[in-house]
């Protein structure tokens, strides 16, 4: 089986093995069939990386009239949190069970109208060796106020750099799942 961008270029293990994440290509559609109806509105949006699935579900709508957009998206956090607590142990058990299949972590969210809220996201460290042109990068950001320490200003720069090559990410990661397909299918060396 191929390996896509999704299912796990696999992670490095204790001594800096690389070892196999299991695809997670049906993660959408495994959650879509085990959540409990009524939760959301539709599928969720189910997101994946080789760390963590994400799983971030609209909530039905609000009935009531509001004075003012701020009431309004004080009504949606309420509910978003309402939702947050009342299906919290049951949450628990479907993510353990997702993180037994798929051996990533599980993060929930859910949206109504303007809001979304996302519970408990996993923040995985990224080591990297930055020479000084890139850390004057981070500093400047840091000494802006754009973000609080060197390691938020590279989150920042990385979620500006998706936004802006979204596109191009695609076609690297088809590139990149269709070189999986071709590797997966040429012959046994071992």
């Amino acid at each position: 089986m191929g390996r896509g961008w999704h299912g796990g270029r696999g992670s490095r293990g204790k001594g800096g093995v690389q070892g196999e994440v299991p695809g997670a290509e049906d993660a959408a559609a495994w959650f879509a069939g085990r959540l409990p109806d009524g939760w959301f509105t539709g599928a969720p949006e189910v997101s994946v990386d080789r760390d963590e699935i994400i799983v971030v579900g609209e909530l039905p709508a609000l009935t009531e009239e509001y004075s003012d957009e701020a009431a309004r998206a004080a009504a949606e956090a309420g509910r978003i949190s309402r939702f947050r607590e009342e299906t919290r142990e049951e949450r628990i058990e479907i993510a353990r069970q997702a993180e037994h299949r798929y051996q990533r972590k599980v993060a929930w969210g859910a949206r109504l109208g303007d809001s979304e809220e996302l519970f408990t996201t996993l923040a995985a460290p990224v080591m990297t060796r930055l020479r000084q042109p890139e850390r004057k990068v981070l500093d400047t950001l840091v000494d802006a106020g754009v973000a609080r320490s060197r390691s938020d200003a590279l989150a920042w720069a990385v979620r500006l750099v998706g936004e802006h090559a979204e596109e191009w990410l695609a076609e690297l990661r088809q590139a990149m799942s269709t070189v999986d397909d071709l590797r997966a299918k040429g012959p046994d060396l071992g």
